[in-house]
């Protein structure tokens, strides 16, 4: 979610007005593994394909690799024609789609144990989503997608634009008998507006109606019409308001909170769909007591660093410069990349921007065992820290303050002439001395 999440224009709104018609035609709407479109039958297919013990995926955006690519295509309900030589996953953008929601619903967690990574699910969630109607697995999926998911999830560089604000520019460019593309260079045009995953995954909730068309040599995806149905018209109406409701305070609210519940979009389909009563919740956010095994890795060298979870984001930020003797004084930034794909970024609470470190305690932020937390220190050289959780000891008392339990290699040099410092109440560059303390 973002800051356009609260901006709707207003010629979407008024296309898309949640008229008596509409509301008529949600009431009346079910929900099953076969309507209003294929979504939940994909998506189970997804699932078993995973089980028992996950798949490898790539290093680098952790997707499908080559090798399932086709066994996967052909299992879904709508496969696809291409012609390349090398496919990757954004060539078949129904597996792109399903793979986000599956990264974007927090039923999966990426497992990397040296240069390999795996894909699996995660027994308890899974075991949660099973016992879902079917009307409550749609609209966890349709939050996974519209609300929750972020950019970065599919190998992309973080948007500005959210998945629902690129879904609704498109419906609103959309006439009601559809559109029509006679070569590839015409449907390029949905490349990004709403993008072809998300063209795909329109189809799979039944929002849409798509004809595939033949590839041409060394081409990919083909498809020939796009037509907007009932239930896309009636959906995009009440996400419009949704949207429209939602405002700036609560936008930051939602960026703070680590609690993981798909429950944004709950108010407005419920009074249609009663049957949503369960909610899927992956974090219950809160604090988590105990003291923070992690293996600190900082190019070829690495600390084991104790750190109690009553320490704030700026305690533990001195003390891993310290296990690695480096100088304090400096600016810095952790990042998070939760397991819905949302980005937390909290800032040296001199640079005013994003949340502040000195406000979050370490135990705030909901980490589980084998998350990665990046530590980016001294903005002018982009020292990158990666901390890897091992484990969260039951606290009783016996840890205060942060410890090296074990060490690996010489630091490197910090190699600086000049230090960023703060004198006097504002923040200066400074020579450093051999001698400074």
């Amino acid at each position: 979610m973002n800051e356009l999440f609260s901006i709707i224009p207003d010629k979407i709104r008024d296309k898309l007005p949640l008229t008596a018609d509409i509301k008529q035609l949600l009431q009346q709407q079910t929900i099953s593994q076969h309507t209003p479109g294929t979504i939940l039958k994909d998506f189970q297919t997804i699932l078993e394909f995973l089980q028992p013990d996950g798949v490898e995926v790539s290093n680098t955006h952790h997707q499908f690799s080559l090798k399932y690519l086709q066994q996967l295509n052909s299992l879904l309900s709508s496969p696809i024609d291409i012609n390349f030589k090398r496919p990757v996953q954004k060539s078949y953008p129904y597996i792109h789609g399903l793979y986000f929601l599956l990264r974007a619903s927090g039923l999966s967690q990426l497992i990397t144990k040296g240069k390999k990574s795996k894909l699996v699910l995660d027994p308890k969630f899974l075991q949660i989503w099973q016992n879902l109607n079917p009307t409550e697995q749609y609209f966890t999926l349709l939050e996974s997608w519209l609300v929750w998911g972020d950019n970065k999830l599919l190998g992309n560089e973080r948007d500005m634009f959210d998945q629902a604000y690129l879904c609704l520019f498109f419906w609103e460019d959309m006439p009601e008998a559809g559109l029509k593309f006679n070569s590839y260079l015409e449907q390029d045009k949905l490349g990004y507006f709403p993008g072809f995953h998300n063209l795909a995954l329109l189809h799979l909730f039944g929002l849409i109606e798509l004809t595939s068309g033949q590839p041409q040599p060394a081409k990919g995806w083909r498809f020939t019409d796009v037509k907007p149905l009932p239930l896309g018209n009636a959906i995009m109406a009440i996400l419009t308001e949704s949207r429209t409701n939602i405002q700036i305070e609560d936008y930051a609210k939602f960026r703070l909170d680590f609690r993981i519940a798909f429950e944004t979009l709950k108010p407005y389909f419920q009074p249609y769909f009663p049957e949503w009563s369960q909610t899927l919740v992956i974090a219950e956010g809160g604090f988590t007591e105990g003291t923070y095994i992690f293996k600190v890795t900082l190019q070829d060298t690495w600390r084991r660093i104790a750190i109690p979870s009553h320490l704030n984001l700026d305690e533990v930020a001195t003390a891993i410069a310290e296990a690695f003797d480096f100088d304090p004084r400096h600016l810095y930034t952790f990042i998070y990349q939760d397991r819905t794909g949302r980005i937390l970024e909290f800032d040296h609470p001199e640079l005013e921007s994003n949340p502040d470190t000195s406000d979050f305690r370490l135990g705030d932020l909901s980490l589980e065992i084998e998350n990665h937390l990046q530590f980016i220190f001294d903005l002018r050289n982009e020292w990158e820290f990666d901390l890897y959780l091992e484990k969260i000891d039951p606290d009783h008392g016996e840890i205060q303050e942060s410890q090296v339990l074990e060490s690996h290699g010489q630091p490197p040099e910090q190699e600086e002439e000049y230090i960023v410092c703060f004198i006097e109440d504002e923040w200066t560059i400074e020579l450093k001395k051999p001698d400074d303390d």
